[in-house]
């Protein structure tokens, strides 16, 4: 959520204490989680360290929100897959798919709601409902194919120079000469390009 305001500053001590320095008082993991509902930026520091603990603390609350019954968010399935990418060689644009992924699916939500919400038409879960469901599913998996194929440009490139699709080419070895490889750089770049703008433009 684009905002101007500069975050809340919270700091952690050795104790594990939140403290709020906007309102002077002591807060919990809770209370930060009902910060980001209500779109509250913050940033958390070490208060002895300084070192920016942000993503930790954003870590703990899913943790704890996961932990919850009837809570459950995150698939087995997606978890499983998220692990195996540290280390891995695509691990540097899994962030930028799953942000740009993310703001596309938050920008739809207000008109999901209003198709269920007709959908359902304050009765119980019916055959429009479950239809309501899989179009927009099939909508979200076309975004997302789309957005991978824009952080995947050289399997896209080998598609295309193979005649066939991405999948297929992914699984023959690629024999690129270096302007090839010159080639797929530049549209390497020109996606990240268009990705930018993109975002800047939703």
């Amino acid at each position: 959520m684009a905002n101007d305001k500069e975050p809340t500053v919270i700091k952690k001590y050795a104790n594990r204490r939140l403290y709020h320095t906007g309102t002077s008082s002591y807060v919990t993991l809770e209370d930060l989680a009902g910060l980001v509902r209500s779109g509250e930026d913050f940033v958390v520091y070490d208060a002895k360290s300084g070192e920016d603990i942000t993503r930790s603390v954003l870590a703990q609350i899913i943790f704890d929100e996961e932990a919850k019954d009837g809570q459950n968010l995150l698939p087995i399935t997606f978890l499983r897959q998220l692990i195996r990418f540290y280390g891995d060689s695509m691990q540097a644009l899994v962030p930028r798919y799953l942000e740009f992924s993310m703001e596309n699916f938050t920008q739809e939500q207000n008109k999901f709601r209003e198709q269920m919400a007709k959908a359902f038409g304050g009765s119980a879960f019916g055959g429009n409902a479950l239809d309501a469901i899989q179009a927009q599913t099939r909508a979200n998996m076309q975004m997302f194919t789309e957005a991978f194929r824009m952080f995947n440009p050289f399997t896209a490139a080998a598609a295309a120079k193979a005649g066939g699709t991405a999948p297929e080419a992914a699984t023959k070895p690629a024999e690129a000469s270096s302007g090839e490889i010159s080639d797929l750089k530049r549209e390497l770049s020109e996606m990240r390009e268009r990705l930018d703008k993109l975002s800047r433009g939703r």
